[in-house]
């Protein structure tokens, strides 16, 4: 794997880089957000640090999102909610914060690389074997081979991660998924269930789509494929 880590603390980077090389991985370091996006397309997975001496790091996150999909973890001092959120909408795969222990960095850059890989090479993801027959919600159809949203005709950018969940659902929409359940099959780990992340993905896919039904949140349990993602237009009937 090649991965590019954009890291302006030298001694932060030097660690992150020999963790990685000693994995059999190269690593291409940089430490400003213009070099980042100069070499982000040869990059087969990027280590993106927020403090950065001459861009936001969530402003260059959402630079990157529009010119590279690959799996990217967020490191950095930032610990705040509001900016581990930001980060996440942003189309972060992960967010870690520093200090952090070296063997569970890398544990979270093994799994997102499982995840994502498995994504893109069609093996399973909680999707069913066929992927050929889009799944259709009121006005909202899911593409599960092609992984696309298209609400009301218009295609719906999801970022990648959003589309992992909203595909598991829809592979079984009749089923009722637990938040356990579903950041094993997502994240590859079920002991973030204390986390916001499948929160902040599921709210962007509310957001995006517009269909707040799309995605039917089962209290204190997790999440099902919605029945009726344009609830608006049952009022009259209510």
């Amino acid at each position: 794997m090649h991965a590019l880590l954009v890291e302006d603390d030298d001694r932060m980077a030097h660690a992150l880089g020999t963790a990685l090389a000693q994995r059999g991985h190269t690593v291409r370091r940089v430490g400003r957000a213009l070099d980042a996006l100069r070499h982000v397309r040869e990059a087969e997975f990027v280590l993106l640090d927020l403090g950065l001496p001459d861009l936001d790091g969530l402003e260059l996150l959402r630079r990157l999102r529009t010119v590279c999909d690959a799996p990217l973890i967020v490191v950095t001092a930032r610990c705040e909610e509001r900016d581990i959120v930001q980060g996440l909408r942003a189309g972060a795969d992960d967010y870690v914060v520093k200090p952090f222990r070296m063997a569970e960095l890398i544990a979270r850059i093994d799994t997102v690389r499982r995840r994502t890989g498995i994504s893109h090479g069609g093996t399973d993801t909680g999707r069913t074997g066929d992927t050929t027959s889009p799944v259709r919600v009121g006005d909202v159809e899911i593409d599960l081979g092609g992984r696309t949203v298209a609400v009301a005709g218009e295609e719906v950018r999801l970022t990648r991660r959003e589309f992992d969940v909203l595909a598991f659902l829809a592979a079984r929409p009749d089923q009722v998924h637990s938040r356990e359940e579903i950041l094993d099959r997502i994240w590859g780990d079920a002991f973030l269930a204390a986390s916001r992340s499948l929160d902040v993905h599921v709210a962007g896919i509310r957001a995006k789509t517009g269909r707040s039904g799309l995605v039917r949140t089962v209290r204190g349990f997790g999440y099902q494929l919605g029945s009726s993602p344009t609830p608006e237009k049952r009022d009259g009937g209510r």
